[in-house]
């Protein structure tokens, strides 16, 4: 039988994976640079947790969660978003005080069951931050431009900025039942799934893009129409911060994201070299959401990157990695006794922290340095029969071909 992988899922091959770790590496560096603290959780989790912080009536948790009942007889669900699992972390191991700013990322995988295409697989990766701890709008400004800023770093161009406001508890059910009305008239022409929606959860109808239903949402009532005078001035700052800090952006009246959770801001960063699903950072502000899974009110906000579009972007945009570091000595033994006394150099060169590797196969010498030369090694060390007899290596550069021979005792300093 022949084994292969699951619809939806990837193989991430040596060939591919230096994007990641460059993706991953700089996603650690401009977070920590920001002061946020690396946070990993498990990756399945109680499945109320998220049914209860995204929502009975979204798609994820409708459609899309991997739920299953362990033997424990549990419902189990791997986690579909890493927002509320790291809230429940917050909270049982008691990492926030009051009066206190606590900021963490996270970098992982997630799982949705949805229709594979180009951007969205069945396991995806994403890397995110989540601060907890002040409702100033400047913090709301601070993790746009902080998302901003690590899509620079790895070299992204044509970024485009989409912000929005959601409300609040206070303001938001009036909105609803505005929408409510509006839908009502019109909902024989609008998706099956909007049509369910608009007596349980009218917002997610403008998350819908069925053709279909677009039309209408063009024209339906904006949420920043309806916010109240909090939600309006908290708005108005944040897009004074982010002029301050000279960052241009678009107002996007129908950007709601996809999870029941939001308060306030909402944005996205988009890349214009992606089609519809162009979205490559999505977050905002989760005011009620700690106290809605049992923690103290905290106001809280965060975003999340989606990994597996980055890397189309940067391939779509031809952005180059830094020159990853050269294999520096490939040893070519020939025969039984110049292997153990290669593995002998192999040894002491790799507890000088040299990158270096052998032959294990027996190939001949031509073989061997052709492999050499594949793994773009700088220096290829020659050992036979001849010299271990005479105590000398020949030490050959890859780059101009030329080659010296040198006592062993003398080719550990040599690179040294």
């Amino acid at each position: 039988m022949k084994y292969t992988r699951q619809r939806g899922t990837r193989d991430i091959l040596p060939s591919e994976i230096k994007t990641w770790q460059f993706l991953e590496d700089n996603a650690r560096a401009v977070f920590e640079g920001y002061n946020y603290a690396e946070i990993r959780t498990p990756i399945f989790e109680q499945t109320e947790l998220f049914t209860r912080s995204i929502g009975e009536d979204t798609d994820i948790v409708g459609k899309e969660m991997y739920t299953f009942i362990d033997k424990g007889e549990r419902s189990i669900t791997l986690r579909p978003e890493e927002t509320a699992p790291v809230v429940r972390a917050l909270i049982e191991n008691n990492l926030i005080g009051q009066n206190e700013l606590v900021k963490f990322y996270y970098v992982g995988p997630m799982f949705r069951y949805e229709r594979p295409q180009a951007g969205r697989s069945r396991q995806f990766h994403q890397a995110g931050v989540e601060a907890f701890g002040s409702s100033d709008p400047l913090i709301d400004a601070e993790v746009i431009e902080l998302g901003l800023r690590y899509f620079i770093q790895i070299g992204l161009k044509d970024l485009e900025v989409d912000i929005n406001s959601v409300g609040c508890k206070k303001c938001r059910p009036k909105y609803k039942e505005e929408l409510k009305k509006y839908f009502k008239g019109r909902s024989k022409d609008m998706c099956e799934t909007c049509q369910g929606r608009l007596e349980k959860n009218p917002l997610r109808i403008l998350d819908c893009k069925e053709p279909k239903c677009q039309k209408d949402i063009e024209s339906a009532p904006a949420t920043i129409d309806h916010l109240c005078q909090e939600c309006g001035d908290h708005f108005n700052k944040v897009k004074a911060y982010l002029d301050g800090y000279g960052i241009r952006y678009k107002l996007n009246k129908r950007l709601v994201r996809g999870l029941d959770y939001y308060t306030k801001t909402t944005f996205e960063i988009i890349s214009k070299s992606l089609g519809a699903q162009n979205a490559v950072c999505g977050g905002g502000r989760y005011d009620t959401l700690v106290e809605e899974l049992g923690g103290r009110s905290t106001p809280a906000i965060g975003f999340a990157i989606g990994l597996d579009r980055l890397v189309m972007v940067m391939q779509d945009q031809k952005i180059k990695l830094p020159e990853e570091q050269r294999l520096q000595v490939y040893i070519a033994p020939l025969g039984a006794a110049a292997k153990e006394k290669g593995f002998e150099v192999l040894r002491n060169l790799r507890n000088m922290g040299i990158r270096s590797d052998m032959d294990y196969l027996g190939k001949s010498l031509n073989s061997q340095l052709k492999t050499a030369d594949k793994l773009r090694a700088q220096f290829a060390i020659i050992i036979g029969d001849d010299e271990l007899r005479n105590g000398l290596a020949i030490v050959k550069s890859m780059d101009n071909k030329t080659q010296e021979k040198i006592k062993f005792d003398e080719v550990i300093r040599k690179f040294k």
